[in-house]
């Protein structure tokens, strides 16, 4: 499936749409979502789990490191991040070193790209459109930099993209800034490039942000830009069929 395909879809074709699952929570610590993570990408693969899903979620604050490092491009000292209670974590996402906090909201989508036809570079394209025309709600132009990808307003960046893939499977995700604070990004060289400021959908389009509201329009561009269609699941639910998973294995 190239990018293409996944922007032209007709309102007619949705009934036709591959179902994934949505599973909202609320704040949650990076190792956390990181090791859930982890069990959906062995469910998918096992085929226990037999549809592509998104989680939805804050972070607690934390530094996270991808592949390309990014240690080098903190600008505090230890003991002062230490006294912040901001962990630097290296994962095996793309990219370099990025904040998550509350307020901003994060999106990881555990999907079969190899079942699904989709080659990594179209998948990343459609994550940032999906951040494009959700900020274009609230009249924010946001675009594309050649420099990183992620969305951008000007010289500030409001979007990052981060993903990883094993086995055709793609984790990690995206983070939209909706009412961060920007002050820990002001701490590191944000994805590695000097100079480089941070913005905010708040900061961008001068109104108080619901985020209850802003997951509600990027799950509904997930759908127009993906052509799918979600059904909600909750925790528990999720719980229920990794369990099942786990219980499966051990017989």
């Amino acid at each position: 499936m190239t990018i293409s395909t996944l922007n032209t879809h007709k309102p007619s074709e949705t009934r036709n749409a591959s179902t994934w699952l949505s599973i909202d929570f609320d704040l949650v610590e990076y190792h956390d979502a990181w090791a859930l993570q982890e069990k959906l990408i062995m469910a998918r693969r096992a085929g226990i789990l037999q549809n592509d899903l998104i989680l939805f979620l804050e972070h607690t604050p934390v530094f996270t490191l991808g592949r390309r490092g990014g240690r080098e491009c903190v600008l505090v000292s230890d003991a002062f991040l230490e006294k912040a209670g901001i962990p630097i974590i290296q994962v095996e996402r793309g990219g370099n070193i990025t904040y998550h906090g509350p307020g901003q909201l994060v999106a990881y989508p555990i999907v079969d790209l190899q079942s699904a036809r989709i080659k990594v570079v179209d998948f990343v394209s459609a994550l940032e459109d999906v951040m494009l025309q959700t900020v274009k709600t609230w009249g924010i132009a946001a675009e594309r930099n050649d420099a990183n990808r992620g969305i951008w307003v000007g010289p500030k960046k409001m979007g990052s993209i981060g993903i990883a893939v094993r086995r055709g499977i793609s984790f990690h995700g995206l983070a939209l800034n909706v009412h961060t604070d920007l002050r820990p990004f002001s701490w590191i060289q944000p994805c590695g490039l000097q100079d480089v400021g941070m913005t905010s959908m708040q900061i961008e389009s001068a109104q108080t942000l619901s985020m209850q509201q802003v997951r509600a329009i990027l799950k509904k561009q997930f759908e127009v830009v993906f052509g799918i269609k979600f059904t909600l699941q909750t925790p528990t639910d999720l719980n229920a069929i990794l369990e099942h998973a786990a219980l499966k294995d051990s017989v």
